[in-house]
């Protein structure tokens, strides 16, 4: 897989892959699929093309396989911190080491922002898989988030987790 920096002209790619795992994946997400599918195709443009965000695409040939997103704060007090965000791989391209890819990649980016310390993410409890794939890239867990999701009448807890640079 090939990982590089997605731009605004990868934004039909971008949308297809977000909303292919906001609908296959709905609890692992806090936006929903009814809410991004109605978003105009240049808010996807926009969110390629924001100063502090980066947003990493894994390509298999030409498809996109795979999606993380970088987010450093923006408030003064906070510019010492970054956000991972929306991490998914497209579950043919599972268990291929995309989903490590796009995190090194991003990890990497935050290493390279100047005066970065900290890399922020948030998981579902329940999402062994993710969790291991943090643990295993020495993000540590720092509490929970008690019902964080609301889906319907169902509630999903969330693991805060950090990685110091």
């Amino acid at each position: 897989m090939n990982i590089r920096l997605l731009t605004p002209e990868d934004a039909n790619l971008y949308r297809d892959i977000r909303l292919a795992a906001l609908k296959s994946n709905p609890a692992a997400f806090a936006a929903s699929y009814e809410e991004e599918f109605l978003l105009p195709q240049s808010v996807f443009e926009e969110r390629l093309q924001q100063g502090d965000t980066f947003t990493y695409g894994a390509f298999e040939g030409a498809r996109l396989a795979g999606v993380v997103t970088l987010v450093r704060e923006k408030k003064l007090k906070l510019r010492h911190r970054t956000s991972i965000f929306a991490l998914f791989v497209s579950p043919a391209f599972r268990g291929k080491g995309g989903g490590e890819m796009l995190m090194n990649e991003a990890i990497t980016k935050a290493g390279k922002l100047e005066g970065v310390e900290q890399v922020y993410l948030t998981v579902a409890a329940n999402n062994e898989a993710a969790i291991n794939l943090y643990k295993n890239l020495k993000f540590q867990t720092y509490g929970r988030d008690k019902k964080a999701i609301k889906q319907g009448d169902q509630y999903l807890d969330e693991n805060l987790m950090v990685l110091f640079l």
